[in-house]
């Protein structure tokens, strides 16, 4: 399982936005974005980018903190 930290997260709309994004990532699954901690996780069914995944998220208008 992979975490990482989102900033600029307040609603459940960013929580949506950003949930779409990491879906649509070949590679990605099981994502749950939590707003009230500002983390999205997710599982690999094969190797994924971090940079193709901070990318997507950024695209959406948050940044992907650390």
């Amino acid at each position: 399982m992979k975490e990482i930290k989102i900033k600029g997260m307040t609603c459940q709309h960013c929580v949506m936005a950003v949930t779409k994004a990491l879906n649509s990532v070949d590679g990605i699954k099981n994502v749950h974005v939590d707003l009230k901690t500002g983390t999205a996780t997710y599982e690999e069914s094969k190797p994924v980018d971090a940079a193709l995944v901070k990318s997507v998220i950024e695209e959406e208008g948050y940044e992907v903190a650390g």
